[in-house]
């Protein structure tokens, strides 16, 4: 069960859900540098804006004070939100996988759209790690729904914005 966080639209893990959130290697350190980030130099500006506020006097009409309290207790759920995240993370090493050319989690995908003859380099990887742009689709992306399981050769039917849109596996690659 994912919620959105209202700042950010960063999903946010319920405090009931227990489940295994599979990230790739690359994934994870991304998390972790930005937990070390959010501790080490967000958290620290965070408090400093609290005493430098707070200098200024009363503090029931110090917009500043609040503005800073309010940053701070940003920053303090972006950091239980990254440790849930890491505590609950199942890291998966695309280069140690052993599927016998099917498409799973992890592995990098060359596809042809059928109807454009386009083709496109795509590795299915977790919520947080996906990046269109940077050829990596999430997981419960409606493509990725679509290719997991398939093999070179085969046609995978993805029901796009657009209409249904048919692509070729013609590689599986575990990088």
């Amino acid at each position: 069960m994912l919620l959105l966080a209202a700042a950010g639209g960063w999903p946010l893990l319920a405090a009931n859900d227990m489940s295994k959130i599979p990230v790739t290697v690359k994934g994870a350190e991304l998390l972790r540098a930005e937990l070390h980030h959010l501790k080490t130099v967000e958290r620290p500006r965070a408090i400093a804006a609290i005493a430098e506020a707070r200098s200024h006097g009363d503090l029931s009409e110090n917009a500043e004070y609040d503005a800073a309290k309010e940053r701070q207790a940003f920053i303090e759920g972006r950091i239980k939100e990254f440790e849930g995240k890491l505590a609950n993370a199942q890291i998966i090493d695309p280069k140690l996988l052993d599927a016998d050319g099917r498409c799973v989690f992890g592995a990098t995908l060359d596809l042809e759209d059928q109807d454009t003859g386009v083709r496109v380099c795509y590795q299915i990887v977790g919520e947080d790690e996906a990046d269109i742009k940077g050829g990596k689709i999430s997981i419960n992306s409606p493509i990725a729904r679509a290719l997991i399981g398939k093999f070179a050769g085969d046609i995978a039917e993805v029901q796009a914005p657009g209409g249904l849109r048919e692509y070729e596996v013609i590689d599986v690659r575990y990088e």
